[in-house]
């Protein structure tokens, strides 16, 4: 069950992302084609406006298609229509037509040629280009992404990491208004079964000493995970008494840091001061992320970075300490996500907002080519990325 629970809530971060797309391209005039909440193939779908909305039966967040999102090239007639021209010669012709538009970049033409092309293709029999015309002819409409103004294309694009960043700050405005102010040495929660629970900690409990020495409310859990999997001695206050309770092995979690299954009470806070605490802990966590993501090519760094094994373990252990400590989870890897996307490298947001200012600024088009080798040396990037991570996701569950 925590692991289900962990799951869909990276879904629905992933979704409202989505979300975030396909509503700012629709307020500026793009027409998304699609808005799936999954991923196909489709469970239930419908069509609205010239929009398709559908169910997908992978219930992993959602996509949406913009029309557009490069121009249209020469040589994208023989890599989408290849089959066809196999299948059925007489359609070279039309095709070599089309190509030399789409090569002139008059796309007028190029519709005109496109609808010949399709036309000839049904009157050979071949079905299979249904698709393919679709696509090319979303490339070539008013609402196309590339034909767009820069700020349209920067606000839907931008859209999908600021919902993320918005929907982390509200997370943590409702976390320090329940519970997450000012930590207390109050405990809040234990776990069953844990070794908080079998060492007699109750909630209530005030925990003032670890292993003799006295600590504040801020420095219980580094004390603990410090013990690197020893006995602890906690020393605690019940009832205006001093107890000394001895806790065997703390375990260590996803994120290598030792507990032992309880915690600790927060002050709660008003509107106005959880605001101000979720735009501070906004900013903090944002610095040390950009900084953590700088210092790659150094090997601490590297060890901090985690996949999306790592992730939805980290999110299933908080679980475990109550919907609080889910939340803000939650709200961390939501602004992550937010900042992970706004790197400047394609095909994540921040290279497609990134060529879109620089277009601007040039006041031409970049040419096709060098969107297709600078995507392939993105994509190579985040892929390292993902490998780093999930070799240190199985470390941290082989405990290494």
């Amino acid at each position: 069950m925590s692991y289900a629970i962990a799951i869909l809530g990276l879904a629905f971060l992933i979704l409202i992302h989505e979300a975030g797309h396909f509503f700012a391209s629709l307020a500026v005039g793009m027409r998304p084609r699609k808005f799936y909440i999954g991923f196909p193939p489709a469970l239930l779908k419908t069509k609205r406006n010239g929009i398709e909305y559908g169910i997908g039966a992978i219930p992993l967040g959602g996509y949406v298609r913009i029309p557009g999102m490069h121009r249209p090239a020469a040589k994208d007639v023989d890599l989408v229509f290849s089959r066809a021209l196999h299948a059925a010669p007489e359609l070279v012709g039309p095709a070599e037509r089309l190509k030399r538009a789409l090569a002139a970049e008059d796309y007028e033409t190029a519709k005109t040629r496109l609808a010949e092309f399709h036309e000839r293709a049904e009157e050979a029999g071949v079905q299979s280009v249904d698709k393919q015309v679709q696509d090319l002819e979303d490339a070539l409409s008013p609402q196309a992404y590339w034909r767009a103004p820069t700020w349209k294309r920067v606000a839907a694009i931008a859209a999908g990491p600021a919902t993320n960043l918005v929907f982390a700050v509200v997370l943590f405005v409702v976390v320090f208004m329940v519970a997450g102010g000012k930590a207390t040495s109050t405990v809040a929660l234990v776990l069953p079964k844990s070794q908080a629970h079998a060492a007699g900690l109750r909630p209530g409990d005030q925990v003032v000493g670890i292993d003799g020495q006295s600590v504040t409310p801020g420095q219980i859990s580094d004390h603990i995970s410090a013990s690197l999997g020893r006995p602890v001695k906690l020393t605690v206050v019940r009832h205006g008494s001093l107890i000394t309770l001895h806790a065997e092995r703390p375990r260590k979690e996803s994120d290598g840091r030792y507990r032992l299954g309880f915690a600790l009470a927060g002050e709660t806070l008003s509107f106005g001061p959880a605001v101000w605490e979720s735009v501070k802990t906004t900013g903090i966590v944002s610095r040390e992320t950009v900084s953590a993501l700088g210092g790659l090519f150094h090997s601490k760094e590297r060890r901090q970075l985690s996949g999306g094994v790592g992730i939805t373990n980290g999110l299933k252990d908080s679980v475990h300490y109550g919907w609080v400590s889910y939340l803000s989870v939650l709200a961390f890897i939501s602004l992550s996500l937010a900042l992970f996307n706004l790197l400047p490298l394609l095909p994540l947001d921040g290279g497609h907002i990134a060529f879109s200012l620089l277009e601007g600024i040039r006041g031409r088009a970049i040419a096709r080519e060098i969107y297709e080798r600078v995507s392939a040396v993105g994509i190579t990037l985040v892929l390292l990325l993902f490998i780093v991570g999930l070799s240190n996701d199985i470390g941290r569950l082989g405990g290494g």
